[in-house]
């Protein structure tokens, strides 16, 4: 089983819509926030070698409207791995019982200095 990787969002009034409730396009930034805070907590190295991990695909599934009060935790995990490229899986939660949502991405890892794809770096594939 992959290691999984959790932290809380902040829900912020302006996420909300005409309907009271966090709007879609919102989930994607909850989903890069919990991607960018993993990165940054574990794999500052990659970004300091030059590597860039870009998304390449994102998709989410919504379960239940989240509202104005709810708490809002995202957990994500490896979920594949090909040789420069990756899949994220995602929970957006309560961090209970409640799922508002799923979601993967597949993330492209490329070196900024040559301009092209490279493998993925050990310490992302030691996620797995």
């Amino acid at each position: 089983m992959a290691k999984s990787y959790c932290t809380s969002i902040e829900l912020r009034f302006s996420d909300l819509d005409a309907y009271g409730h966090v709007n879609s396009a919102v989930y994607f930034t909850y989903l890069e926030t919990a991607r960018v805070k993993l990165f940054s907590d574990f794999f500052r190295e990659v970004s300091d070698r030059g590597i860039l991990i870009v998304v390449a695909r994102a998709e989410c599934d919504f379960k239940i409207p989240i509202m104005l009060g709810d708490e809002i935790a995202v957990t994500l995990c490896l979920a594949k791995t090909g040789r420069s490229s990756f899949d994220l899986e995602y929970r957006v939660h309560d961090g209970k019982d409640r799922t508002f949502a799923t979601a993967r991405t597949t993330m492209v890892c490329f070196d900024s200095v040559k301009k092209s794809t490279v493998a993925i770096p050990g310490s992302i594939m030691a996620l797995a």
